[in-house]
């Protein structure tokens, strides 16, 4: 019985016209990464597990996709060493010993590992953009996948908040681009990190940025239950609250937080670390409002990202008028290639999720037509002849760079202009004997149903009218 054909949950094929919107989105993507000095590498799909383990945090680590040594990596290993009071194994342990690499969980690790690898070739500050796939073993559902690709910009060896305006640009363009309304999202984690210390817990911050991140998804009394369950007590939570439910313009959220920060909440304790990170939004919005860019940014205190490698400025898109997670995310770094090896070397990056940008476009219907068919006119094939007849002249347009095709067999008329018509190529060229003996071709606009006969050897004509430049 033949085997019935199936890929992995959480992976998709992508058939010709979905290719077509992806390449349009990486394309954009690109276009824009290369207006702002950033230039393009790649990292091998898989990276030694030492280089990803604790770089993402407890939860990070348990979605890291292992890969086995070898089809067998378990010869020669005793499971007597790994078995558990209970009788269980343990899985972690076992892991270690058998899986020495991983699939990329992101693209920013991999970056960081490659620019202490590489130091010595690389010119500071350095930009970079990568566009690749990354793997996360999630639970898939709409608008999360276990393969998708990344669309990742980063400037590493500046401390600079021009890169953050710079990254905050380069959003606003890319989804201007897209016809897409979005709101750019931003916080700093020492303010979070402030947050956690005028509570009294400065050693929790982990803890209680990994619940705050989840507040978009869980509600904000999941997230007080789950600071609860982390050892938080009322007073503490009594703190956090209201800086989640806080109202108003960018600058009224920073004179009130700054207010908190400096002994005015009811703990009374004063951080020096999150009137740094205030400090630092003010000065990125002012940037932001002189520059004028045209989308939407704002202030959200809630915002916490999950990573931890983060200690500065943060990022989340969110699309205005599509529901769906968010679609662009990022922020500074000042410590991941000191794991490495390589320490003071701060970074600030940002990465768009292509997967989630295509549902946006084809929700809101945002593909520009001609993304949908790069064939611009079919040749039909008329017979042995004609076909002879129009081949110089197919050349010549793709010479010219118009993408064409001859139907390959001469078979009915109808079949080949079903073919266009599933294929969405806007023009067809019909030409037989009558055209052939006035030196002419026929092309028909199929959208229209106008016909017009040119002479053979006008490329520029034939271009001219179907507007089919490349």
């Amino acid at each position: 019985m033949a085997q019935k054909p199936s890929i992995p949950k959480g992976t998709r094929d992508f058939g010709p016209a979905e290719m077509a919107g992806r390449n349009y989105i990486f394309d954009t993507i690109k276009s824009v990464f290369r207006l702002y000095g950033y230039m393009p590498i790649e990292t091998p799909a898989m990276e030694n597990l030492g280089t990803l383990l604790g770089k993402y945090g407890e939860e990070g680590d348990k979605l890291l996709f292992r890969i086995l040594n070898s089809g067998d990596a378990f010869s020669g290993v005793d499971l007597s060493m790994y078995r558990q009071e209970d009788g269980g194994v343990n899985g972690k342990a076992l892991s270690l010993k058998i899986c020495e690499k991983g699939l990329r969980y992101d693209l920013t690790v991999p970056f960081a590992r490659f620019v202490v690898q590489h130091q010595n070739d690389i010119s500071f500050p350095f930009k970079r953009y990568q566009i690749q796939p990354v793997w996360r073993a999630d639970r898939p559902q709409k608008g999360r996948y276990r393969e998708f690709y990344q669309c990742d910009a980063d400037v590493i060896g500046s401390r600079s908040l021009l890169n953050e305006l710079e990254l905050v640009q380069i959003v606003d363009r890319v989804f201007t681009l897209f016809d897409v309304a979005v709101t750019i999202k931003i916080n700093n984690r020492k303010v979070l990190a402030g947050l956690a210390e005028i509570a009294g817990f400065p050693d929790k911050v982990v803890d209680i940025t990994v619940a705050i991140d989840k507040i978009d998804k869980i509600g904000l009394e999941a997230v007080e239950a789950e600071m609860r369950e982390k050892g938080l007590g009322e007073e503490a939570i009594a703190v956090i609250e209201p800086v989640l439910l806080l109202k108003g313009s960018g600058m009224e959220k920073i004179e009130v937080m700054r207010r908190l920060m400096d002994g005015g909440s009811a703990s009374g304790l004063v951080s020096g670390t999150g009137l740094k990170g205030l400090d630092e939004l003010q000065e990125l919005f002012g940037l932001i409002e002189a520059a004028g860019i045209s989308q939407e940014a704002e202030i959200d205190l809630s915002l916490a990202r999950g990573l931890n490698y983060y200690t500065g400025a943060i990022f989340e898109v969110k699309a205005k008028d599509f529901q769906i997670g968010s679609i662009c995310g990022g922020g500074r770094y000042d410590n991941l290639t000191g794991i490495f090896g390589l320490p003071d070397m701060s970074g600030v990056g940002i990465s768009f999720g292509a997967d989630r940008i295509y549902d946006v476009l084809k929700g809101l219907g945002k593909f520009p037509e001609a993304v949908t068919s790069s064939t611009r006119i079919l040749f039909a094939n008329m017979g042995e002849s004609e076909l002879k007849y129009i081949l110089p002249v197919v050349k010549s347009l793709r010479e010219a760079g118009v993408a064409c095709e001859i139907f390959a067999e001469p078979a009915k008329l109808k079949k080949q202009f079903d073919y266009a018509s599933r294929k969405a190529i806007p023009f067809i060229s019909i030409t037989g004997a009558d055209e052939m003996a006035q030196g002419l071709v026929n092309i028909k606009n199929l959208e229209t149903g106008e016909q017009v006969s040119l002479p053979k050897d006008d490329a520029v004509q034939i271009i001219s009218y179907t507007g089919g430049v490349a």
